[in-house]
């Protein structure tokens, strides 16, 4: 993995911090060793470490390939799956100011 900054909103770092925190515990859990879920995954260890941080720089590609060895790979269904905030703006360009027609 490159050493490169990634400017993420504070907001977003938290998350992400989260997000490699549950996935420390979840390979915890399952008493997997780090070297382990990293072989498993087809990843560097230090590409794992970085995970489990959070760190922005690390690819989709590698978080889907450790929650694939986790089990938890359905969980990325998850996201963005009830758009509560686009269904609400969808709806208001529904509004119709007329009436609909007879059949």
């Amino acid at each position: 993995m490159k050493n490169s900054t990634q400017i993420v909103v504070p907001s977003v770092a938290k998350l992400l911090g989260v997000l490699g925190e549950n996935i420390k515990l979840a390979r915890l859990r399952r008493k997997l060793s780090a070297e382990q879920v990293a072989e498993r995954a087809s990843i560097s260890r230090p590409t794992l470490l970085s995970i489990e941080k959070g760190l922005p720089t690390v690819s989709m590609g590698a978080y889907a390939q450790v929650l694939f060895v986790l089990h938890l790979e359905k969980d990325l269904l998850k996201i963005a799956d009830d758009d509560l905030l686009g269904r609400k703006l969808q709806d208001l360009g529904l509004i119709v100011k007329e009436r609909a027609p007879k059949k």
